[in-house]
């Protein structure tokens, strides 16, 4: 494993962990009443939006994928689109997910799909970023032992602890201590926030700890 390739995927993470701070403070100047817990729902948007917008620049400069760079536009096109209904469909996916796990089916209908959107954004975003609209690979990278690169450890990493921080957000809802951030969906967004950020600082930390056992098998 090349130093410089570790460089820039640390790099890359600072960045999106920035954004999400970014989407935490930077509308307060723009947003009279603007606050995370306040207007969740806005926060929501925002923070999918910094947090996306990030990940697609990062993966035009980058190119973690090593895709080729020369190619048709048609087979652009193709792909972009591609890309945006893998997304909706993760969207759609998500949110009939978190319904089975107990949120309202008819109330909150817009607050469970924007965390759906959230969560969409910090796992299959990267995903497309890094695999391209390829189920199989992404199948090969979640399955043991299947990253081929840093790149698909840190998404591994970074999809999983997400994950687990919407789960583990989820615990404090039932409860009666009636808080202002029990309210569906805040905990849960939160939470996977919070985990997508220890994710992506976790990632470069373990890869570098673990350097001399990784071997990666050649695409």
């Amino acid at each position: 494993m090349r130093e410089a390739e570790g460089r820039r995927l640390l790099a890359a993470n600072i960045l999106c962990a920035g954004s999400v701070i970014l989407s935490a403070g930077l509308p307060a100047a723009f947003l009279e009443g603007f606050s995370v817990l306040g207007t969740h729902l806005t926060w929501l948007c925002v923070c999918s939006v910094c947090v996306g917008t990030i990940n697609v620049v990062l993966h035009l400069v980058l190119n973690p994928s090593q895709s080729p760079k020369r190619s048709s536009f048609a087979y652009k096109i193709s792909r972009f689109l591609k890309c945006c209904i893998y997304f909706f469909m993760s969207c759609i996916l998500f949110h009939a997910i978190i319904v089975l796990y107990g949120a309202p089916l008819i109330e909150s209908v817009t607050e469970t799909f924007l965390f759906a959107v959230l969560l969409s954004t910090f796992t299959t975003l990267q995903c497309l970023c890094i695999l391209g609209p390829n189920i199989q690979a992404w199948i090969r990278v979640f399955s043991k032992n299947g990253a081929m690169s840093i790149w698909e450890s840190s998404l591994q990493i970074t999809s999983v602890c997400s994950i687990l921080g919407a789960w583990f957000g989820a615990f404090p809802i039932p409860l009666d201590w009636d808080r202002p951030w029990q309210v569906w969906p805040i905990s849960c967004s939160l939470g996977a926030t919070f985990g997508y950020v220890a994710g992506l600082i976790i990632a470069p930390l373990w890869i570098h700890w673990n350097r001399k056992q990784l071997t990666y098998k050649s695409r």
